[in-house]
């Protein structure tokens, strides 16, 4: 068989990006901005169906970047961002020379714990003086965060939101889109993501005005004149018009793939049911409905032996929360040998090195009879992702459960 791959990018079956492209190339309009990009961020904000304005750039991580720079945060500001996700979530707030201030996880989503957030405020306060300038929950996978207890939370302090859903295009919380909430909402266009332009992001915004202001940051700040004058610092962040054709024709697939992935995620559900030992990671009732799925993820137990486990030891360095358990990544080596990849769960960022002097509110949590000192340290060193993009077959999903059953001692 060919190698199985985690999520590999899916062009449509019409070609759609094709002559979007083509049309960028015939009309030599292959520079940032044009026709495609407005299409594209049309596409979008009639697919987000919500008030909302949307702006293309070159990565979700610029699309941080940008909403915290339009929030005012600077050197001195604390932002309050989910522990359990990539490092593009905290480090534009590094950029900007602002503080991440880590939020464990809550059991069931594993997204941002609404309890220790207000705590984690009511302690800011208190021990700084005054309140976190921004809050950043992450829709991990796709799943979605509490959105209701999370909004009203900030709203009673009076904390912008920046949801953070680039992993959760097609996500939804009570019938409405993730990163349509908040002050501004960020999406990811990345090639494993739930569509790509090959690499992009984008900006939700509250309104038309923002936008402009989003739009003139992401364009170098360049001011209304004949001649180029910049009175403040601005960035290189628009997309360009031949990856936003690439955009629009994967907008012609995307309800596809986010059935593509639920799919998937029902069957290694159900798959995995009768196999003692590993988890599928479902979510809480009520954000399962809501779920791109994007990555269907499991648990292992550490009780559960992997063949090879034993010569996986060896290779494990660090602190013993800092990495996976050992039969994680032997399944992770076996299912490589077997042309499947797999991937641990993200590494917390309050365990980053690069985060070590971080503060970081954590819930202990008991998992499978072992105590961690957070939710999410205890989910990374079980969990792994699992291949799920829609390149990845039912026939595929098969041999996947049968390489991990035979794996299993």
């Amino acid at each position: 068989m060919n190698r199985i791959h985690l999520c590999l990018a899916h062009m449509s079956p019409s070609g759609a990006e094709k002559k979007y492209v083509q049309e960028a190339f015939d009309t030599n309009w292959v520079v940032p901005l044009g026709p495609n990009v407005e299409g594209f961020e049309s596409d979008l904000k009639a697919f987000l169906d919500a008030p909302r304005e949307v702006v293309a750039l070159s990565s979700g991580t610029a699309a941080v970047h940008l909403a915290l720079r339009l929030l005012g945060v600077g050197p001195s500001d604390e932002v309050l961002v989910q522990s359990f996700t990539f490092c593009a979530s905290s480090n534009p707030v590094r950029y900007l020379g602002a503080t991440p201030v880590f939020i464990d996880s809550e059991p069931q989503s594993w997204n941002m714990d609404p309890d220790l957030l207000k705590s984690a405020i009511e302690d800011r306060i208190s021990r700084k003086g005054r309140k976190p300038k921004a809050i950043i929950p992450v829709a991990l996978y796709g799943m979605p965060y509490d959105v209701g207890r999370i909004m009203e939370t900030a709203g009673s302090y009076g904390i912008p939101v920046i949801e953070d859903a680039a992993e959760g295009l097609g996500s939804k919380s009570g019938g409405r889109a993730l990163g349509t909430f908040g002050k501004f909402g960020v999406l990811s266009f990345n090639g494993n993501k739930m569509i790509t332009t090959s690499g992009g992001g984008a900006l939700v915004c509250e309104d038309s005005q923002t936008r402009q202001a989003a739009m003139k940051l992401a364009t170098q700040s360049r001011e209304q004149f004949p001649y180029y004058q910049h009175e403040q610092i601005g960035y290189n962040y628009r997309m360009s018009n031949v990856c936003a054709g690439i955009g629009r024709g994967q907008m012609t697939v995307l309800r596809e793939h986010v059935a593509h992935h639920r799919m998937l995620a029902s069957f290694y559900r159900e798959a995995f049911s009768s196999v003692p030992g590993i988890d599928f990671h479902s979510g809480p009732r009520g954000a399962v409905e809501g779920s791109n799925y994007w990555l269907s993820t499991v648990n292992l137990d550490p009780a559960l032996r992997i063949r090879g486990q034993d010569s996986v030891y060896e290779s494990l360095a660090g602190e013993p929360h800092c990495r996976p358990n050992a039969n994680v990544e032997a399944l992770r080596i076996a299912l490589d040998e077997a042309g499947i990849e797999s991937r641990p769960l993200w590494k917390p960022m309050h365990l980053q090195p690069v985060y070590r002097d971080a503060d970081a509110y954590l819930n202990p949590f008991n998992l499978y009879g072992e105590t961690s000192p957070s939710v999410c340290e205890a989910v990374f060193k079980t969990g792994l992702c699992l291949p799920s993009g829609p390149c990845v077959s039912l026939e595929d999903a098969r041999y996947v459960v049968d390489r991990i059953t035979d794996a299993v001692r």
